[in-house]
């Protein structure tokens, strides 16, 4: 085995016992870097029909099935279900919901190089390197997640029970009170599909209400800060 395969292998089975990497791995930051190293992680998960799934956006890297071998692996019914994890319908939704909190004004951020704390007519922010998820990626409460959406969604119980189940799977993470970006939210479901349908149908409503909501709260302690820094 040449180095160049084995290197490749290396990367291919710590991804498949692990699900997901970060992008500051050092074999993921060398197969992204190395054409040749990359083609042969390609080429070598091409002949066991999966392939490699990452974006500039996102900071993790993983797997998935190519097109050919899902058909035939998932057949005609798994296709035709909504996902092929297993999650109840309430879960999905509750998955869309998070990853239009999440991932839509992150991705906003991320698009003009904008942090949440700088200006926002910052001159030369689209030469500006792209901003780390962690310091863009919105934090939901869990509390107000239940409240906005508690009702459409099973209340607590069916709420708490399907939060678990986007943690397991990688989606989301969760301390007390805050949901975060989990590693695999912004890299499995396909924004380029997604957005468009969120932001042109059910949920546009709700996220322009959340975008003036967080307008206003940013307003508010702007006001509160400069109110205090003016000299008596």
């Amino acid at each position: 085995m040449t180095l160049l395969a084995d290197e490749a292998a290396q990367l291919i089975a710590e991804l498949l016992s692990r699900k997901y990497l970060p992008r500051t791995h050092p074999r993921v930051k060398k197969a992204l870097s190395d054409t040749e190293l990359f083609v042969a992680v390609e080429q070598r998960l091409a002949q066991v029909g999966l392939r490699w799934v990452d974006n500039v956006y996102a900071d993790h890297v993983t797997l998935t099935l190519l097109p050919a071998p899902l058909t035939r692996v998932l057949g005609e019914g798994g296709l035709n279900a909504n996902n092929n994890l297993d999650l109840p319908r309430d879960a999905v939704a509750l998955l869309v919901v998070v990853w239009a909190l999440i991932v839509l004004p992150k991705r906003e951020r991320q698009a003009s190089r904008v942090e949440p704390e700088a200006p926002q007519n910052e001159m030369f922010a689209s030469s500006k390197p792209l901003p780390s998820t962690r310091s863009v990626s919105p934090v939901l409460s869990y509390k107000a997640l239940l409240e906005d959406y508690g009702n459409q969604l099973g209340k607590r119980i069916r709420l708490d029970a399907n939060l678990k189940l986007l943690e397991r799977h990688g989606f989301i993470l969760r301390a007390q009170d805050d949901i975060k970006e989990g590693p695999l939210l912004d890299v499995l479901l396909d924004y380029d599909v997604l957005a468009p349908r969120i932001l042109n149908g059910a949920l546009a409503d709700v996220l322009a209400r959340e975008q003036a909501q967080a307008q206003i709260d940013k307003d508010a302690a702007t006001s509160s800060t400069a109110d205090h820094q003016t000299p008596d």
